[in-house]
């Protein structure tokens, strides 16, 4: 198993390219089961993720083509299967997202339930019944759901008790196969998202209300879709964040080139209520160095809220700022896995439910752990500034979300090598 050896201390400059969006990557892959042509998928990332969730396809019996390390083609065609295994789901939550497709071209499907960062409870309960509101049959037989429209799936209205993200693109792509009109109601207005409903216009769908709280999509009767183009993975407003905080938790100048900056507005504001100046162009982000990194309070939300999948490199950073910052987690209750990690390193971090306090602190290297995803970059970032050598372990779950991090890295300066157990 390998882990990463970090040397901190150390001042970052340059220039590196942001990657596609994992999490707009896999709601994409799941989309090419509506479509009846053979897509191409562009900038995607080189990640674990996007890996396991062709491997998922291929076990369906679809044709997956890899052109490149960014581009595959997909061609579903052959499908012979609409079963999801526990072997494959098992190891990604974001599996789930063929259930909706699947289920309305099809009519029928078992998809395992879900595996994945034990990052809290994250039920599958508001994507099954929504489905069961458009006319599914679904029971929980032996690990799976078993789901079956006999007659196809109904337009419905569904309002989402909670904001959901994957429940709004599952539910976006099974009311894309529907018959009749659905209205979803408190629907999630992720970037994310966004690409996944202009990709069904673009494909023939009659959507509105795209990047609204409520969309209204009109079925196409199990009818399989075809998109006249290229589909391009927007750019990861998480790696872009995260590489952001890099050049914040070190006080260093550097370029993100391939961002969406209109993406990242509340990351943005907070780096700037920290006391950084950034300067934008139409693709490209540069952070400057401070004099003084002011204290800050930030409550995690659903976008254009701050995004939870940021708040663990914000702990981090937190470390570094004058005074004491407050980190509250509205969205997963256990999200807090990081901090023991960094109070190993010295962090001076105090918990009280689901509210972080955070003081200016000195971080030594150390032996740590990752426990998930987004964690795992925390300890990166702290292992950048901290004395001496930090050595991450379980870094896995860094390759599940980060293409190249170690080389990326490098090239910003950092001294950080991968290494093997």
């Amino acid at each position: 198993m390998d882990y990463l050896a970090l040397q901190g201390g150390v001042r970052l400059n340059g220039a590196i390219n942001i990657a596609g969006a994992k999490n707009s990557a896999l709601p994409l892959i799941a989309f090419t089961l509506l479509t009846k042509n053979k897509i191409t998928l562009e900038n995607l990332p080189n990640v674990v993720d996007i890996k396991t969730f062709f491997n998922l396809l291929t076990m369906l019996g679809c044709e997956v083509s890899k052109i490149d390390d960014h581009t595959t083609c997909v061609e579903i065609s052959k499908l012979n299967s609409t079963k999801a295994t526990y072997e494959i789901v098992r190891k990604m939550r974001a599996s789930i997202l063929v259930l909706g497709p699947l289920l309305g071209r099809f009519g029928h499907c078992e998809v395992s339930l879900p595996g994945g960062c034990a990052i809290g409870a994250r039920p599958v309960d508001l994507h099954i019944k929504a489905l069961e509101k458009m006319g599914a049959e679904i029971r929980i037989e032996g690990g799976y759901i078993v789901a079956t429209a006999k007659n196809g799936l109904q337009g419905a209205t569904i309002n989402f008790d909670k904001i959901t993200v994957t429940g709004t693109e599952n539910i976006l792509m099974a009311a894309a196969m529907a018959k009749g009109k659905t209205t979803i109601m408190n629907a999630a207005k992720e970037p994310e998202v966004v690409q996944l409903c202009e990709v069904l216009r673009d494909s023939g769908v009659e959507i509105s209300g795209i990047g609204s709280d409520t969309i209204e999509v009109y079925g196409t009767e199990g009818e399989g879709l075809e998109i006249p183009t290229n589909i391009k993975v927007i750019p990861d407003r998480i790696e872009a964040g995260t590489y952001l905080c890099a050049g914040a938790i070190t006080n260093s100048q550097i370029t993100l080139h391939s961002v969406e900056p209109n993406h990242l507005g509340a990351v943005i504001a907070k780096l700037e209520e920290i006391g950084f100046r950034l300067t934008f162009n139409q693709d490209s982000i540069t952070i400057y160095p401070t004099e003084k990194r002011n204290a800050f309070t930030l409550s995690t939300t659903e976008y254009p809220g701050f995004p939870t999948d940021m708040q663990a490199q914000f702990m981090a950073l937190a470390t570094q700022c004058e005074g004491s910052s407050i980190i509250e987690e509205r969205l997963f209750e256990n999200r807090f896995m990081h901090v023991s990690e960094l109070q190993r390193m010295g962090a001076n971090i105090s918990l009280r439910g689901n509210t972080a306090t955070i003081d200016r602190s000195h971080l030594i290297g150390a032996d740590v752990m990752a426990t998930d995803l987004r964690a795992s970059s925390a300890l990166v970032l702290a292992g950048l500034i901290a004395k001496g050598t930090t050595n991450i372990h379980r870094i896995y779950h860094l390759d599940r979300g980060y293409e190249d991090l170690e080389a990326k890295l490098t090239k910003l300066g950092a001294q950080i090598s991968r290494l093997e157990e």
